[in-house]
């Protein structure tokens, strides 16, 4: 027997009961071939190609969701980072190809298309220069499509320079779209050792080095394991991390399953599986309460970073015993405006900007869905992003920075962004100035554990 009937109940129980789902698939599509010297032409290329690659992506998903019964929340689309794509290209902005990738994603109809990015990370060329001047611009006039872009990496270090610039960058795309239903600077995601496939917006490229088109899945399940988290009450924490391992075990398996059936049904490869938990504003989908019924009274107290240094360890060790093909990210996400326990704890004062960073030491990614004060100078934001980088630099992890300044807010305010990316107050920040370190621009040299050959 394939699967016992306890197993089919307790597969059951994690879907009713603990909003267990596969929260993405993601087809990566490379669109290196559609490089053109004309770019209209090149458009013309990059919408055929996507349409062509990604038409029967959504059905597929609906598919496998009623003959599996296993809820696929999201269905996207990423693509090779458009200034390798455009820089072949004569155009002076990349708004019309952010403009066409837009375009793709609702007559596909799915959630979101990333790829919209640049590799910054040792130096800028002239084409991602018009990418990152083309960024406020873009993501105000478009509804689905994600940016991102690299700026530092544990070989070649930060580009302080590329730094710099972000800082303006987000600043501006948050100017540009304060009228919009969407502000932009939710859609834009700046990273150090950005991964290339990695399925989960608003960071998704396809990779240079990937395959011309695979599927990537991302599952989640904070629900389920809180439950898992909640049957080890009282006991040691040794235990308590052999159940979560379990239950990441018993996540994955699923997410391999829909991965593969998918990869097999759209004819494609299957790229990787993502383990990381993905939290929603919904009560009982938090990455924060699963903290809490570990013994925190709030998430941002003592004992939180290494709580949940446990938590993500524990995840990509049920993971890796379950799958050959995990990667992406893969651990555990913080939001803030999108997970319910972490805007409580933002609202009681048990966290704070300096506490997120330093639990992003140990989690998946990083400063994620963070509202700031509109009146932040774009040098601070600046030094936010290098104090980020740093740790992912120096700890050979991807880290990323996902800030709102929030236009004519300041904190304590609240602002709400809608649907999976929630709302939060806006946290406050330093007052003091790193303008100066700044505005020195540079390189931050590669740390030395980076020379491995």
């Amino acid at each position: 027997m394939l699967f016992t009937p306890v197993e089919i109940q307790e597969t059951v129980n994690m879907f009713l009961r603990h909003k267990l789902d596969v929260r993405c698939i993601t087809m990566g599509i490379s669109l290196l071939d559609c490089a053109d010297s004309d770019s209209k032409k090149a458009n013309r290329k990059i919408y055929d190609k996507i349409m062509k690659k990604a038409g029967n992506l959504v059905k597929v998903g609906q598919d496998i969701e009623k003959e599996l019964g296993v809820p696929i929340i999201n269905k996207r689309v990423s693509v090779t980072p458009i200034a390798l794509v455009a820089g072949a290209s004569e155009a002076k902005s990349y708004v019309e190809y952010c403009k066409t990738l837009d375009k793709c994603a609702q007559e596909l109809g799915i959630n979101f298309i990333g790829g919209f990015s640049a590799l910054v990370q040792k130096g800028i060329t002239p084409a991602d220069r018009i990418l990152i001047d083309s960024i406020p611009e873009a993501l105000a006039t478009t509804d689905f499509v994600c940016s991102s872009v690299n700026v530092g990496s544990t070989k070649s270090g930060i580009n302080m320079d590329a730094v710099k610039l972000m800082g303006e960058t987000i600043k501006k795309t948050s100017e540009a779209s304060k009228d919009c239903a969407v502000n932009g600077c939710s859609k834009l995601v700046v990273f150090c050792n950005a991964p290339e496939d990695n399925p989960f917006m608003a960071g998704a490229f396809h990779g240079p080095g990937e395959a011309d088109s695979v599927i990537n899945v991302g599952v989640s399940g904070p629900g389920v394991i809180l439950a898992a988290a909640r049957d080890y009450k009282g006991k040691p924490i040794n235990e308590l991390a052999e159940g979560i391992k379990k239950m990441a075990f018993k996540i994955t398996r699923l997410g391999q399953l829909v991965g593969a059936e998918a990869a097999s049904r759209l004819g494609v490869d299957f790229g990787i599986l993502d383990l990381s938990l993905a939290p929603t504003p919904a009560v009982g989908d938090s990455v924060a309460r699963i903290l809490e019924e570990i013994g925190l009274e709030g998430a941002g107290c003592p004992g939180t970073t290494a709580a949940l240094a446990m938590l993500t360890d524990m995840v990509k060790k049920g993971g890796v015993m379950a799958s050959t093909s995990v990667g992406g990210l893969s651990g555990a996400f913080i939001p803030v405006s999108e997970d319910e326990g972490m805007i409580n704890a933002v609202k009681q004062g048990s966290i704070c900007l300096e506490k997120l960073e330093a639990m992003t030491t140990v989690c998946s990614v990083g400063l994620d869905m963070i509202a700031i004060p509109g009146d932040t100078p774009a040098t601070t934001i600046s030094g936010i992003m290098a104090d980020e980088f740093a740790i992912g630099m120096v700890n050979n992890k991807t880290t990323a920075v996902r800030l709102i300044p929030a236009p004519g807010k300041k904190a304590g305010d609240w602002i709400e962004f809608g649907g999976l990316l929630g709302g939060c107050p806006v946290m406050p920040v330093s007052k003091f100035s790193c303008a100066d370190f700044i505005n020195r621009g540079g390189r931050i040299p590669a740390p030395i554990h980076s020379f491995r050959n």
